[in-house]
């Protein structure tokens, strides 16, 4: 089979010389065609999402572990024994008995000799809001 036309000529049996119809360059002082690496692009995309969700994750979890320790604080204040009714935004004191057992009590920690083992106060949602131990 002979070949009419050299390699750098573009002509096509039915359009014939179709070179400046085409989207692309077809002469040998084209520039050249490169494909962009998209790899780097990705794999820095990757990176940055990755990072942004291991951020969010770490947020969820010191939220989660501030939320369990408010938690044991209430847990630990409702199961007390005390013989009144608290009032809202007053500030009570937790001890722990010579008996092993916790108590509320609104002596403060200057006025008594026992183990002081927090000031609480409660809140307007019936949560008791720790403010020192």
């Amino acid at each position: 089979m002979k070949k009419d036309k050299p390699d750098n000529v573009v002509f096509s049996d039915d359009d014939g010389y179709n070179a400046s119809l085409l989207s692309y360059s077809t002469s040998v002082g084209a520039p050249v065609i490169k494909m962009d690496d998209v790899v780097s692009w990705k794999s820095r995309g990757i990176t940055n999402v990755n990072k942004e969700f291991e951020n969010k994750f770490n947020e969820l979890k010191m939220q989660y572990q501030d939320l369990m320790k408010e938690y044991e604080w209430n847990e630990l204040v409702y199961s007390a024994r005390f013989s009144f009714e608290p009032v809202i935004g007053e500030t009570y004191h937790l001890y722990l008995g010579d008996d092993g057992v916790y108590f509320l009590s609104l002596i403060s920690p200057q006025e008594w000799n026992k183990e002081h083992v927090g000031t609480f106060k409660l809140n307007s949602n019936k949560k008791w809001v720790i403010l020192n131990r």
